[in-house]
This record gives C-alpha cells, structure tokens and sequence, in this order.
C-alpha cells in the first residue's frame, strides 16, 4: 500500500525524497551517463542517454548496486555484482541499451574489488583481493577473454588508472606493510615497471601517494598524482616516462585533489577546508588557479564538461542535494516529491589534548537547551563530516535532539598531521577529542549532561561501543551500527584490505601486539558498560563481521545489561530506503523509550497497512 505523502513526516521524507548521484559519462561519448538513484526505493544503477533524455534502469536487485563504470566508448555497462550485500563477487557487463547481463571477465574467481581500469581497445586491467592471494591485478586483453596476472602481493594494492592508450597502467600498492600511505608504480600491460614513486621511504616517512588520473590526451604519459609532501594533500603532475614531476602553485589550506579537463589543458581542483569545500580551475603554467563558483556548502563530487562547463553535486546541512553546472542549470532532477530542508549547521571549535578539535553542531529550530544531545560519531575512520544534507542528524532534529559531529583525530581536511594521529592508541585517541567537545557541549549550554547519547555506525558505532566502556559515566545511552566490537575476532574475520589497515594503525597482528588490540577493543571494558545499549549489524558484512557483534552481545547478555539487537540482511550497512527507515526509527524509539520524550514521528508503513 502507497503511504500518503501528506501524512509521511519530514524526517522520512528525507530518506524516500527521490536522489541521483553525479553523473559518469563516457569518455568518448559524452552524451552517454551512468548514475545511482534511489527512484524505486533501492539504490540502483541507471543508464542516461542525454541527447534524448532516455533513462533505463541497469541493475535490479534486492539488496541494491552502486558500484558501475563506463565503457570508454559509451557501449557498456560495468557493474559489481555481489551476494546480499557482502561486497565479494565478479564485474557484469551490459549493454548501454540494455540486454542481457554476462560476466565481463569469466576467467577470474569471485573476490573482493580492487580498482579498474577499461582501455578503448576493449581491454580491461582489473585488481581482485582474496585472504588466499592477497591482491592479484589482471589484463583482460579483449571483451570475456582470458585474464592475465601481471600483478600479485600480500599487500593491499589497486589499479588507479590505464592511459588514453593503453600503454601505461597505474598502480597503488603498500608493499611497504604502511596501508595508510600509499606508493605508486606505472607498469606496461605486461606487468614490467615503467617507473616508482614512493613517499614512504621503506615505511619511514609516512607519506602518502594517490593516482587522479592520466591526461586524456593521446601519447600523453603524464600522470596526475596526489601528494603530502607539504603536510596535507595536494596534487602535482607526474611524468613516469620522461622521469619528470611539476610541482602545481595551487596554495590553498586543507586538502586539495584534482582531475583533469576533457582535453587535458587544465585541471578541476576540489579544495576540502573546515568541513566545506569548494572549486577550482587551474591551468598548467598558469601562477595560480581560478575560482569555479559553487554555493557555500559541500561539493560531493564535480566534473568538467567537453564544453568546458562544470557539473557537480551540491548540497548543505539545511538543503538536499542537487547536480548543478556552472552554466545555471539543473543538470539532473528526479521526479517525486522532494526531501524537506533541515537546519543549518553551525561551528565549534574546542581546545583538545592534541590540538583544536571542530565540531558541527545542529540544533531545534524551536526551544531553548540544553537539549538531549546526539554525538553522531563518523566512520572511516580516515573521513570527516562535513556541511552536507545528511537524513540521519536531521531526523534526531525533528525529535528535539540537539546533534554533534566531531571531526576527531583521525579524520581528513586537517592536515596529515591530524589524520596520522591515531597509531597504536587507536579509539582512545578519539575518545579523548569527543570527551573534550562533550565537555563543552554541556559547560555552554547546548547538551543536557543527563541525556547524552554517543552513536555512529562503523568506525563510529566501534567508538560508540569503546566511549560506553572507558567512559561509562558520560553517557546516558549508546546506539552501535555495524561496529567492531570484539578487536580481535574482527580482525581474523574481516577482507584482507582492513586487515592491513589494522596491522598499520595497531602496529602488528593481534598475535605480534595483543597488549594494543586488547586496549583498543571494546569487548575489554564491556561488563563496565551501564547505559542502555542498541545494537544494529548486517549479518553479510565484511568490514564488521557478525561473529565478533555476538561475541560482545552474548557478554552483554550474560550479566543482563540493557541492550536490545537488530540483525538485518544485507552487509555493511543497506541500500534499501525502507530498510534505512526502519533502523532509523528502532533507534529512535530506543532513546525515547529510554530518556523520555514525545513518541516517534511516523507514517503508517507497509508493515502497518
């Protein structure tokens, strides 16, 4: 049964309002577009043909797909194929018009994704990483032809980019064992180097290295990279063929990556700073770059047009997204009833045991606080929360919360410095920047110190499940999407790439440095956690396995804690908008049922019709 659109509350609008991502288009066809929307209530893959404004959807399944490329020529559809959710399978291929779907590589075992790459040839340079092989890289030399390994390391590696003639394959690996920072290789498509560039030093340095991209520009060999050479990212230009690097005069604060334009004459710079950002033209040679107008806010994602226009996708805490371009226009707008605004954002900044801490902070449009409060603590954890739309924070507004987001140690837009922070004392560290903003947040006036609430989902549900145990008399109750919970057993769970990333931020495997995954676990100081706890997991996820959420339930559940536990199938989180409205509202109603307040504001759904 269809729910009047009258009678569904904002906060669920906001999930169901109909969304598109940026459009991809095909490098030699640019009037043919790939994009994701949430149009039929699951996130999908669609095709656009934009000369004559044919939409088709691509990829139909239950558990959704957002992961698809473009064949240069605009001919095909690549799309990830996984099972519920669990992020291990094979790419598909279909036709841009649509047709059947078939196995774009039918040589190559199922895996984990590791990069791609596909050549206007019809060849294809595909990563794979298994726990058996660790990351494989393969050549497909034509369409469903036999794949052919030029690439193999226990170290997680990724293709980054293939040149306009498929001459040259660009490659990210940590041989080093520092999956944190990144060296690059430029490799022939018979698996001989070409050229290094490595930042780390043997592991030493902790400098990291990115590919953005090959200049698109026939026999072309130079190479945009990202750097962190001057203590944040910044991008330079590469030439592993002529052994050359042009340092860029881009001189902007906070992180700064780039692409290229169509003809390769300039570069597109999207400048991240304090939690907004912004757009950039710069030509090489040129003494400084040139300012792409966007509204104040955040630019998810930005791309420069044949015609030298620039599209991009917009939106900010108090408005929903939007693909604009530069031309004025809408680019692409969805049919449906739109998401309702919610408040803007405002900043904070704290002093912190490791330097300025900031904060975002959303509150009531109505009252005055201190208002129970929501620490929505951000995943990653290598990412930050920044002035964008966001459904989740702005449903705890509708019900009177006041909502926090603390960009802690660890996260990016701040520095390398502030992003390297978190070694070997992992989630203690931002434990101790997200203690300091709570501080702060009841000595102003803000939260109420008896109704504070720590949540977040991934990184953010493990910091909410470690704050509930180490700083047990700070918070009034915790809400835990897909966390680690249990250090240990998620680590010999999990896909190998987050295995070398604990073995980078611990120092070693839980058998070489137990003492570091014993304090960073949050299944050690489970039996001191005192406030009401909900728990909600994706029973196919390989970053947060659900072994190890049992492991620390079943402690809960031991000494009768208050808890309550959801388990949902799909992975690391779910694309299906009803399913995210669900998870949504059974939190809600825990702390409501649990600090008081007016009861969940809700359309009647399917469940109830």
């Amino acid at each position: 049964m269809t729910t009047d659109a009258a009678a569904v509350p904002d906060w669920e609008m906001r999930f169901r309002a109909p969304r598109v991502s940026l459009p991809d288009w095909a490098e030699d066809a640019p009037d043919r577009a790939l994009f994701v929307s949430n149009a039929t209530g699951t996130y999908e893959l669609y095709a656009w043909d934009r000369s004559s404004g044919r939409q088709r959807q691509v990829t139909d399944r239950p558990n959704g797909t957002t992961d698809g490329v473009l064949t240069p020529d605009g001919e095909a559809v690549w799309w990830f194929s996984d099972s519920d959710g669990d992020e291990f399978g094979v790419w598909m291929r279909q036709p841009f018009g649509g047709g059947e779907d078939e196995p774009a590589a039918p040589g190559l075992a199922p895996s984990y994704p590791a990069g791609l790459a596909i050549g206007r040839d019809g060849s294809a340079v595909i990563g794979r990483s298994t726990d058996e092989d660790g990351t494989t890289i393969h050549l497909v030399p034509t369409p469903g032809g036999e794949p052919v390994e030029i690439y193999r390391h226990r170290e997680s590696a990724e293709v980054g980019d293939l040149s306009r003639d498929g001459t040259l394959i660009a490659l990210e690996h940590t041989e080093h064992g520092d999956a944190m920072h990144s060296a690059l290789r430029v490799v022939r498509p018979d698996g001989s180097t070409v050229a290094e560039l490595d930042d780390t030093e043997g592991g030493t340095k902790e400098l990291g290295l990115a590919v953005l991209g090959f200049a698109p520009v026939a026999g072309d060999t130079r190479l945009l990279v990202g750097h962190q050479r001057r203590g944040r990212w910044e991008p330079m230009i590469w030439d592993p063929v002529a052994g050359t690097e042009t340092v860029l005069p881009v001189d902007l604060p906070g992180d700064v990556g780039a692409e290229w334009y169509p003809d390769g004459s300039a570069l597109l710079v999207d400048h991240s700073f304090e939690a907004r950002s912004e757009l950039w033209r710069y030509e090489p040679g040129a003494p400084e770059p040139v300012r792409v107008e966007t509204p104040a806010g955040t630019v998810s994602g930005a791309t420069a047009r044949p015609d030298g226009t620039v599209e991009y996708l917009w939106s900010s805490a108090e408005r929903p997204p939007v693909v604009r371009s530069t031309s004025g226009a809408v680019v692409l707008d969805p049919p449906g009833a739109k998401a309702p605004p919610s408040v803007a954002v405002e900043d904070a900044w704290v002093e912190g045991p490791g330097g300025r801490i900031h904060a975002l902070v959303q509150k009531p449009a109505t009252g005055e606080g201190p208002f129970p409060t929501v620490f929505e603590i951000h995943g990653g954890p290598t990412w930050h929360d920044s002035d964008a739309f966001a459904s989740g924070p702005a449903a705890w507004v509708d019900h009177g919360f006041a909502v926090v987001r603390v960009n802690y140690r660890g996260s990016t837009g701040y520095g390398r410095a502030w992003t390297d922070a978190l070694k070997h004392r992992v989630g203690l560290i931002e434990l101790e920047d997200i203690a300091a903003v709570r501080e702060w947040s009841v000595e102003s006036g803000l939260a109420d110190p008896e109704r504070l609430v720590l949540a977040g989902g991934s990184w953010g549900g493990y910091l909410t499940l470690l704050g509930l145990g180490t700083q047990p008399d700070s918070w009034a109750l915790g809400l835990a999407a897909v966390p680690v919970a249990d250090y240990v057993t998620a680590y010999h769970d999990e896909m190998e790439a987050l295995k070398a990333m604990d073995r980078t931020l611990l120092g070693g495997t839980p058998e070489e440095v137990p003492e570091r995954f014993e304090a960073s676990s949050p299944l050690t100081y489970v039996d001191a956690v005192r406030a009401p706890l909900y728990i909600s997991a994706g029973v196919n996820d390989p970053r947060c396995p659900i072994r190890q959420v049992e492991n620390y339930v079943d402690r809960l559940a031991a000494r009768g804690a208050v808890h309550e536990v959801y388990r949902y199938d799909a992975g690391h989180g779910s694309l299906v908008v009803e399913e995210r409205i669900k998870q949504v509202r059974l939190e809600l109603e825990f702390a409501l049922k649990h600090l008081g307040g007016g009861p969940v504001v809700a359309a009647p759904g399917p469940e109830a019709a």
